[in-house]
């Protein structure tokens, strides 16, 4: 899913950039801007989807859910049980194409939910059972 999300995006990229090179560029110029522009979009729409699989981790214990996230800014969260208020399923269009699904923990912090991205579905669904069975034990009113 991440290939073809970064993929489409690389190329309404690259047919911008190809757009823009042949209307604004100088003759000489003009193909090699539009051969940068796809060989740069390729190799995102190669490179990107694979370092955030490498870097995207889940982990849930008994008490915490830890997340670790994104491919250029790298972001790592621990939510204890205490804290999480709701536990939120999601599906895009292309996600719902390739059976995935998106789980969203609320938590009562500023910086937000945490996201555990492109679970398959019957994985994710075991995933919400189990925090909410988890939250409901621990003592308190997760504020």
């Amino acid at each position: 899913m991440w290939h073809v999300e970064t993929g489409v995006a690389a190329l309404v990229v690259a047919v911008g950039l190809g757009v823009a090179a042949v209307l604004l560029g100088p003759d000489g110029l003009r193909w090699w801007l539009v051969a940068l522009a796809v060989v740069v979009c390729t190799t995102v729409a190669v490179v990107v989807p694979r370092w955030r699989y490498r870097v995207h981790r889940w982990e849930v214990s008994a008490d915490a859910v830890y997340t670790q996230r994104g491919w250029w800014a790298q972001e790592r969260r621990i939510a204890p049980m205490s804290r999480v208020q709701t536990v939120d399923l999601a599906q895009g269009p292309l996600a719902r194409l390739f059976g995935l699904t998106t789980v969203t923990v609320t938590t009562a912090s500023a910086a937000g939910p945490l996201r555990i991205e492109g679970l398959d579905r019957p994985v994710a669904l075991a995933l919400a059972d189990e925090l909410t069975r988890k939250a409901d034990l621990v003592e308190g009113d997760a504020t």
